[in-house]
């Protein structure tokens, strides 16, 4: 037997950080002169290290298993070990194997309710969003200070209609429309808030579906402008600062 051999074990139980007292102190002393040894305590962490890492939880790398069963199974050093602890080695061997596999069943499921608090999290954060945005939508629709507003076509009434439910206090707006006629390409309807002095206030950018239909719901505003009335543009698909003329539709609070 080589003196590597009669290291051996000890560099397995080195790995799994079980080798304490005199034996460690000797094997590390043999290591100062021996690269095959320590290069050989390198290869047996670095499996230890693909082991505890592998994505497949608790079932090792077959490399990395075969590579610590393989020094596990070696031949024991020259020097005997007293009868009175001889029992104690096997119960060694079998504490640092079960560590290792308690370390690996922990390790995935721990990763796997750190995925589940994610995905819960997220879908309440989900649900929160849009129960405060169903609330602000009743909250709107039933406001009781709440400006109603129907907006006609100018010119050839009373085809095209909207409206708009607008509440200063909270600065909302619910504009609904029908029966609008379909636009040019790259032009789009826009929603002018006309304050009670001042400039138009842009409201909201909308395109018709296929059967005249469009709704702008709660479009960014200004806090408590007092609303005149609303009128409707057509604008270029990214909006505009302020209408182009003509108004085609229209309204008058009531």
């Amino acid at each position: 037997m080589t003196v590597h051999e009669q290291f051996a074990e000890d560099l397995a139980l080195l790995a799994l950080g079980t080798l304490q007292g005199d034996e460690r102190a000797a094997l590390e002393k043999h290591m100062e002169e021996c690269a095959s040894c320590r290069l050989e305590l390198q290869r047996l962490r670095g499996d230890m290290a693909l082991m505890a890492l592998s994505s497949g939880g608790a079932t090792p790398p077959r490399r990395a298993r075969q590579r610590l069963m393989d020094a596990v199974a070696r031949e024991p050093r020259l020097r005997a070990v007293p009868p009175r602890l001889a029992w104690w080695t096997p119960l060694r061997w079998v504490a640092a194997a079960a560590l290792v596999v308690a370390t690996l069943l922990l390790w995935t499921k721990n990763t796997d309710l750190r995925r589940q608090i994610a995905a819960l999290q997220e879908q309440s954060g989900r649900q929160r969003l849009e129960l405060t945005q169903a609330r602000e939508i009743v909250a709107t629709l039933t406001a009781t200070g709440a400006m109603h507003v129907t907006l006609v076509a100018v010119k050839t009434p009373p085809q095209p209609q909207g409206k708009a439910i607008y509440v200063r206090d909270r600065s909302s707006l619910i504009f609904m429309a029908n029966n609008l006629p379909s636009l040019p390409p790259q032009k789009a309807y826009e929603l002018w808030l006309i304050p009670m002095s001042g400039s138009p206030i842009p409201a909201g950018m909308f395109k018709p579906d296929a059967r005249g239909s469009a709704m702008v719901i709660n479009p960014p505003l200004p806090a408590g402008v007092e609303a005149k009335t609303f009128a409707i543009t057509i604008e270029p698909e990214q909006g505009s600062a302020s209408p182009t003329m003509p108004i085609v539709m229209m309204g008058v609070g009531g």
